[in-house]
């Protein structure tokens, strides 16, 4: 939890350094992605990055007709790096929350997709009835209640993998801070660790945890309901900006209706993720 409360420190205090900032005709776009975050972004053989997120980010800058470039940024600096100029927007399956809009803005969402958990077949955690299929952290749910309740139960003595500096990682603080959480660079790391038997589950949108399970490392693991969603877990996934490029906020915004109207995120989503995640 540290993690997340440095970065977001870091980046209030370079946000006065964006907070002045010269007028851009915005015909050259640099845009970070993870790479490491499939299949919102992830990077190929040749170190190429590909997934939902570049495809998107190129689709969008055909309809803002700016030229941009995707280049790639460890999870960890994301926020600070935009805030000291080396990029101009984030898109890597960051979702837009309370927290991260004190020192960044968004422009969107252009998606959403639940949280989920994830731990191998053999595992007590499948066994569990938690009475839902979906809770929305968002509503006051008996039955949202109760199946958090006997998730706290399940986890108890129990070791997490999450992202760092994510909205899982929140919802671990929040929801179930007497369970264990161990914090990964990336989820694949999580991944390993689980398959190996150093932590008894991972947790990350619903895709991101769906592809390790998919992986060769995953063919004993398995997806764990409920998935969970808004609330702690965000308003979607939006494009991160410096707050003084509002001009850029606009152009985005802009561009991401006319996907979500012209059907591009729809298509793009369901090619990469098998589902749409669009935003209607």
């Amino acid at each position: 939890m540290k993690k997340i409360v440095a970065a977001l420190a870091l980046g209030a205090i370079v946000a006065a350094v964006g907070g002045i900032a010269e007028a851009k005709d915005w015909k050259k776009i640099r845009i970070a992605t993870e790479g490491a975050y499939a299949p919102w972004n992830a990077t190929d053989p040749s170190g190429k990055l590909v997934g939902f997120e570049p495809d998107l980010a190129m689709a969008l800058c055909k309809k803002m007709n700016a030229q941009c470039e995707v280049v790639a940024q460890d999870w960890d600096g994301m926020i600070p790096a935009l805030q000291q100029g080396k990029y101009d927007a984030i898109m890597a399956a960051m979702s837009i929350t309370d927290e991260r809009e004190k020192v960044i803005t968004f422009a969107g969402p252009y998606g959403s997709e639940p949280s989920m958990f994830g731990t191998m077949k053999s595992s007590p955690l499948t066994k569990v009835n938690f009475g839902a299929e979906r809770v929305d952290l968002s509503k006051d749910d008996p039955a949202g209640k109760a199946a958090i309740e006997k998730l706290a139960e399940a986890l108890k003595g129990k070791t997490v993998g999450v992202q760092t500096s994510t909205i899982q990682a929140n919802f671990m603080e929040k929801y179930l801070p007497k369970v264990t959480v161990r914090t990964y660079d990336k989820l694949d790391n999580a991944g390993i660790d689980l398959a190996a038997g150093r932590v008894d589950a991972i947790y990350g949108d619903r895709s991101a945890v769906d592809a390790i399970i998919k992986s060769d490392a995953g063919k004993d693991m398995t997806l764990v309901a409920p998935a969970f969603s808004r609330g702690v877990l965000g308003k979607g996934v939006g494009v991160g900006m410096r707050k003084a490029d509002a001009d850029l906020k606009e152009l985005f915004n802009k561009a991401i209706a006319e996907a979500n109207s012209d059907g591009t995120i729809t298509k793009l989503s369901t090619q990469h993720f098998g589902y749409d995640i669009s935003i209607k």
